[in-house]
């Protein structure tokens, strides 16, 4: 139940990789047989990727994950705008930004960019009023994702692209959680730019996408050769595109087929089990239908430590996470919940589960008889909430 953190390959997406290892394994920009047959592989899965989010293929730059798409994102906009003689610049993007994000903007501002943190609410989503405010006529680029990856909280990114494309700026959309559980269009959500991750939606880790709407000017982070029309130089990984076109391909299919219905149904059962066995308990993040990404539930529990927890369910064979992945092993509690108002210690207290495609009626039941007990056990360790009892 950590799926917001990686998901396991789909075994048609395996299967689809396969020949690329061994058989297929030419170079795709060689014009002997080898390289056109990885070229034509390439590029179905560019057509593969485009069709999940409605763009045209030709606008979809490969990467190596969400991490250097966001990096490009940023780094490519404000770049292409210096060369241009725009010097300085302004950035707007949100507090509850993945690190992708707020690290690449923090540089950025090193820099001498400046960018506006914008806050959010108590159920952890922003104000397009905010947005529309940070304005000015040095902004550049505003950059919020399109959903929360420790809360799931959906963010109201088509209201902010017409405020951007009113002020004529750069829009750029963090897609990495929503793309496989939501609809995404990018003409409807009126954006330049938007990253996606290929292990976040059952394909492999190592491989993402940059959506760059044609005409937008953006600076490339790596120079080399020609690849992806001169946007991210480097030989492409080949079974890692094929496997992230499969991937795709089968998330646009989830979404029609009924499958993310079902996983929110989990997600539903999973989240009012654990709430009626467990007292001092509740939901970060917005609690209207629709709100949230369908297989996300972040909870807290009070008089007790989030990490410990995760150690004992661990220890009984249920992994979930205390907050991004990326931010495994650090001390400081999650900056997401903090922006949403949470005190230090309930920001502590919380745990994200994350459902995937392939979670079972059992896995849910599982975790619903596993949980209580082990914050009773937990609980019952802490001498001022036993002493309270």
């Amino acid at each position: 139940m950590d799926a917001n953190a990686t998901t396991p390959l789909l075994p048609a997406v395996f299967e689809a990789m396969r020949p690329y290892f061994l058989e297929r394994f030419g170079n795709a920009s060689s014009i002997h047989q080898h390289g056109q047959q990885a070229r034509a592989a390439v590029e179905q899965a560019r057509e593969q990727v485009a069709g999940l989010i409605g763009s045209r293929p030709a606008e979809i730059v490969f990467t190596s994950g969400a991490t250097e798409s966001d990096n490009l994102a940023l780094f490519g906009i404000l770049q292409a705008a210096a060369a241009d003689g725009l010097h300085g610049g302004h950035l707007i993007t949100t507090a509850i930004e993945h690190h992708a994000i707020l690290h690449a903007a923090e540089q950025l501002r090193e820099r001498g960019i400046d960018v506006t943190f914008l806050p959010v609410s108590r159920d952890g989503i922003v104000d397009p009023d905010e947005v529309r405010r940070a304005i000015r006529p040095e902004t550049r680029l505003i950059s919020v994702m399109m959903a929360n990856n420790e809360t799931g909280a959906i963010q109201p990114v088509e209201e902010i692209g017409r405020i951007a494309a009113d002020a004529d700026v750069y829009f750029h959309i963090d897609a990495v959680q929503a793309a496989g559980k939501l609809p995404i269009d990018v003409k409807t959500l009126g954006c330049d730019l938007l990253s996606l991750s290929a292990h976040k939606m059952h394909g492999p880790q190592g491989t993402g996408a940059l959506y760059v709407r044609r005409g937008t000017r953006l600076a490339p982070l790596f120079y080399g050769g020609q690849h992806e029309r001169q946007r991210r130089a480097g030989t492409e990984n080949l079974p890692g595109l094929v496997g992230f076109g499969a991937a795709a391909a089968l998330a646009r299919a989830a979404l029609t087929d009924g499958a993310m219905k079902q996983v929110a149904a989990l997600r539903d059962r999973l989240e009012t089990g654990l709430l009626a066995a467990v007292d001092e308990a509740g939901v970060n993040g917005p609690a209207a239908p629709g709100s949230r990404t369908p297989n996300t539930a972040n909870l807290w529990f009070d008089h007790l430590e989030g990490e410990a927890l995760v150690i004992a369910l661990d220890l009984k064979g249920l992994a979930v996470s205390g907050g991004s992945a990326c931010a495994s092993g650090a001390t400081e509690p999650s900056h997401v919940l903090l922006a949403m108002g949470l005190n230090d210690h309930r920001a502590r207290a919380s745990l994200r589960f994350s459902l995937s495609r392939m979670s079972t009626e059992g896995d849910v039941v599982f975790a619903v008889a596993l949980v209580p007990a082990a914050v009773a056990r937990l609980r019952s360790l802490s001498p001022v909430y036993a002493g309270a009892r």
